[in-house]
């Protein structure tokens, strides 16, 4: 056995390696990695050894699970995502507050031009064009890469401001990470999607779900393909999202975790990829079919 000439760790070779030593060599000299850094210690001691090849095997795993359901799906759920209950919170009842304030003050931002204005309420975006209107309305906010200015925003927008901004930031990175596991699912280098700007811009598409009177001649969402790259769907408690899988529509059970007593969102990808056999990218349908419901999605 080897001893360190710090006498704070002792290397071990494989044959002859104590790992409850180590450990408690460690805790007995009560100065943390700093104290071994300070020490000069040039090999880190054996217990904090991660294992680069179980890390490969971790990243391998995930990437093949993503393959999969880009593959088969197209759609899929996420949690322990990184974004804070308190911010998803704040902005689920943003959405409530903008739509439930006077009408006259809502009125100021309608408009159907997406090209207009940075921030803009309407009832269905393509009311025109479109076969048959969605019970919904919906406010949108471009926010990268060239974020609206605060004062382009409505009053009642003021107490969320600063939640809207944290929100687009933790969802774009979470799309970053994302995007570089898609990279690898289609045999790419990690960064490539984002360099040719996949992970570039953000919009935040509000939609909100009033109960409908007649819910049964009506959808909240028609089907439907994005057109963005990705998106991030933030849902409340509701639910009533299906997607079409295998000319079939699933339901998607939302049911949130709890943690410390708090409610943890899932995230749910849809429209993210959907890589066919030859690794093409195809489209995905979704539909909202229960109007009660309040989303906002980032893409």
């Amino acid at each position: 056995m080897e001893v360190t000439s710090t006498g704070l760790v002792q290397a071990v070779t494989e044959t002859d390696y104590d790992r409850k030593s180590e450990l408690k060599a460690v805790d007995d000299s009560q100065a943390g990695v700093k104290g071994l850094l300070d020490a000069g210690v040039t090999k880190i001691p054996k217990i904090f050894v991660n294992g680069h090849n179980q890390l490969r095997s971790d990243q391998g795993r995930i990437v093949g699970q993503v393959t999969h359901l880009c593959m088969n799906w197209g759609f899929f759920q996420v949690i322990c995502h990184g974004i804070l209950v308190s911010v998803m919170d704040g902005m689920i009842d943003g959405v409530r507050r903008f739509h439930e304030q006077d009408i006259e003050v809502r009125k100021q931002y309608y408009s159907h031009d997406l090209n207009a204005r940075r921030f803009l309420y309407c009832s269905n975006f393509d009311l025109f064009e479109a076969p048959m209107a969605n019970w919904r309305d919906t406010m949108s906010c471009f926010m990268a890469p060239h974020p609206p200015d605060p004062e382009e925003l409505p009053a009642v927008c003021n107490y969320v401001i600063d939640i809207m901004f944290e929100y687009t930031r933790q969802a774009m990175r979470l799309g970053c990470g994302l995007s570089e596991l898609l990279s690898e699912a289609l045999g790419l280098n990690p960064n490539h999607l984002k360099e040719v700007g996949c992970a570039l811009s953000s919009i935040l598409s509000d939609n909100y779900y009033p109960a409908c009177p007649e819910s049964d001649l009506t959808l909240g969402a028609s089907s439907h393909t994005d057109s963005a790259f990705m998106t991030i769907l933030l849902q409340d408690q509701i639910g009533g999202l299906q997607v079409l899988h295998q000319n079939q529509w699933v339901d998607f059970i939302y049911k949130p975790e709890v943690v410390d007593n708090s409610y943890l969102y899932h995230i749910v990808l849809m429209d993210i990829l959907h890589i066919g056999g030859d690794n093409r990218i195809d489209p995905l349908a979704v539909a909202i079919h229960d109007p009660h419901y309040v989303g906002e999605t980032e893409r």
